[in-house]
């Protein structure tokens, strides 16, 4: 509304000048795009990053399976890196244990398996994800992840978008100052050495 009643108030105003009137116009364009642009442009991010993650989510669902893994007995923790990005809180959660599984095609696997089993008897089972010829994978995601992650995204665009109108708006402004005060400077050489003379109209 500001921008709007800018335009309008500079329009018929005889101490207006050329940049007054573009920067009045730019302001207007921009609160429009803000208003309009920016949502639909969010919404679209949002839909199209939800169509790829559902389509992402089908497929992990086709390829990756749940099967039993039976607990053998407990494997040796492995040796923490120099640089390693995981807590020391996350690592004591998972345990290291040594298991045996049967994969959808019907090969027999055997591996060191992170868990969160808190015992490690030997008999004892939990579920773990592979892909059909029993390779270990991680759980497939989830629709509802997916959404949120969807909805992350429109609103990183929508805010994206309206950062980049606003910064483009400033650029203008700036320019337009800039011109102003280049203008004045120049008016200001031109008129200055008569100063005080007298003839010389001041």
């Amino acid at each position: 509304m500001r921008a709007a009643a800018g335009v309008w108030r500079w329009r018929h105003n005889p101490l207006r000048r050329a940049t007054d009137l573009l920067e009045a116009w730019v302001a207007l364009v921009a609160a429009v795009l803000l208003v309009t642009a920016a949502p639909a442009f969010g919404w679209l991010s949002g839909s199209l990053t939800d169509e790829s993650l559902r389509q992402s989510v089908r497929i992990q669902r086709q390829q990756r399976h749940p099967v039993t893994a039976t607990v053998l007995r407990g494997a040796a923790e492995p040796k923490p890196s120099a640089y390693d990005p995981e807590s020391s809180a996350a690592r004591e959660k998972r345990r290291p244990i040594l298991a045996k599984w049967t994969a959808v095609d019907g090969s027999r696997h055997t591996g060191t398996v992170s868990t969160v089993l808190r015992t490690m008897r030997p008999g004892d089972t939990f579920t773990v994800w592979t892909d059909r010829s029993g390779r270990l994978v991680t759980r497939p995601m989830d629709l509802a992840t997916a959404r949120a992650h969807a909805v992350l995204a429109g609103i990183g665009a929508t805010l994206s978008f309206a950062g980049l109108v606003e910064g483009a708006r400033r650029l203008v402004v700036w320019r337009l100052v800039r011109r102003r005060y280049e203008r004045l400077d120049r008016a200001w050489a031109a008129a200055g050495p008569d100063w005080g003379r007298t003839g010389a109209g001041s």
